[in-house]
C-alpha cells in the first residue's frame, strides 16, 4: 500500500522529455504512486514505448499513462499538448518541465547566436509557456505542483557548458518568481537540480571511464547517479509529503557541489 503522504491517486501529471532518462524515470515513479501520467517528447514511437511499459506494469492500477508527443520549442504544440491532456484525462495537477537541449559544447566566446537562442527558447521560454498554460486551472482549484528540472550547472561555472548553465540558473529563478506569485493560490513551484546522471544527454561525460573517474573522483559518493535516484524527489514534491515545500531547489548530486 502506498503511504498516504506519497499517494498520487487521482492526480494527472504532465511530464515533458519523458521518453527517456530522468524524465522517463520520474514518469514511471509517479505512475507507481497512482498518478495518470502524460508521456511527451518529440518522437511518437519513443513516447508510446514508455507508455506501453507503464501500462503493462500496472494494468489495473495504481496509475497509468498516455502518449502525447510534442515539440516544446513550438508554442502551438505545447498548447495542443495541454489541451489534449485536459480532453483525455481532465485537469492537470502536476506539471514537470524536464525537457531541455544543449546543442553547443565549448566556450562562451565562440557560442553561435543560433545555438544560444535555441537553448534559451527550449530550456527557459518553453517552461514559462507551459506554466502560463496550466496556472489558470491550478488557481481555480487552489492546488497544484510545478517542478522544473534544472541542473547543478545552474549553480556552478563551466568552461564548456556556459550557455546551458545560464539557462538552468534562469530556471531556478523562474521557480522562485512563480513560487512567490502562486503561493497564495496554494500552488507549489520547485526545482530539482541533478548532478551527473547516467543519461543519453550526459553520455559524453560518463561514456569514457577516464573522464567519468575525473568527474567523480572528488565527489563524496564517488560515483555517477542513476535516473531512478532523481525520481523520488519528484514524487515528494508532487505529493502531500511536499505540501509545505515551495520555491526550493533540491540539489541531488552525490555531494559534488560541496567538495
Amino acid at each position: 500500500m502506498i503511504s498516504r503522504l506519497f499517494d498520487l491517486s487521482g492526480k494527472v501529471a504532465l511530464v515533458t522529455g519523458s521518453s527517456k532518462g530522468i524524465g522517463r524515470a520520474i514518469a514511471e515513479e509517479l505512475a507507481r504512486h497512482g498518478a495518470k501520467v502524460v508521456i511527451s517528447s518529440r518522437k511518437a514511437d519513443a513516447c508510446q514505448e514508455v507508455t506501453d511499459g507503464i501500462n503493462k506494469e500496472m494494468p489495473s492500477g495504481p496509475g497509468g499513462a498516455i502518449s502525447l508527443p510534442a515539440n516544446i520549442s513550438r508554442k502551438e504544440e505545447l498548447q495542443k499538448l495541454v489541451d489534449d491532456t485536459r480532453a483525455k484525462l481532465g485537469g492537470i495537477d502536476i506539471l514537470i518541465c524536464n525537457a531541455a537541449v544543449n546543442p553547443y559544447f565549448g566556450p562562451m566566446s565562440e557560442l553561435p547566436d543560433a545555438a544560444f537562442d535555441k537553448i534559451l527558447d527550449v530550456n527557459i521560454k518553453a517552461n514559462h509557456w507551459l506554466c502560463q498554460m496550466v496556472i489558470p486551472e491550478m488557481r481555480a482549484k487552489r492546488d497544484g505542483s510545478i517542478i522544473i528540472v534544472s541542473s547543478v550547472g545552474g549553480i556552478r561555472g563551466s568552461k564548456e557548458l556556459g550557455a546551458y548553465c545560464i539557462s538552468k540558473a534562469a530556471d531556478v529563478q523562474l521557480v522562485r518568481n512563480l513560487a512567490v506569485e502562486l503561493g497564495p493560490d496554494n500552488i507549489r513551484v520547485n526545482a530539482i537540480s541533478p548532478g551527473l546522471v547516467r543519461t543519453d544527454f550526459a553520455r559524453a561525460l560518463w561514456e569514457n571511464p577516464e573522464i567519468l573517474w575525473r568527474r567523480t573522483a572528488n565527489d563524496p559518493l564517488r560515483r555517477i547517479g542513476e535516473p531512478h535516484e532523481i525520481a523520488g524527489a519528484a514524487v515528494f514534491l508532487s505529493s502531500k509529503a511536499g505540501a509545505f515545500t515551495t520555491g526550493h531547489n533540491l540539489v541531488i548530486d552525490g555531494g559534488s557541489t560541496i567538495s
